[in-house]
């Protein structure tokens, strides 16, 4: 199932409004934090975690770090 949701300006910026049942479904309410995760389909949205935040920063920064070696790996 999925639900069709609709972006909406606010001031300078751009907001998206979930469902009562959406909130439910994630487990948040107002004023709670949600994460946006790139995968290869898109994004993905999650109740903000902050262990995966600091993961992806680390993995992020080990990536960089490492570009080469990790290309010459992936032939």
């Amino acid at each position: 199932m999925s639900d069709r949701l609709k972006v909406r300006p606010i001031g300078n910026s751009a907001c998206v409004v979930l469902s009562k049942e959406m909130l439910s479904e994630l487990g948040v309410g107002i004023g709670d934090e949600l994460q946006a995760v790139r995968t290869a389909k898109g994004y993905e949205l999650s109740v903000f975690d902050a262990e995966l935040d600091d993961a992806l920063k680390w993995i992020e920064k080990g990536a960089k770090r490492y570009r080469n070696t990790l290309r010459a790996l992936a032939k």
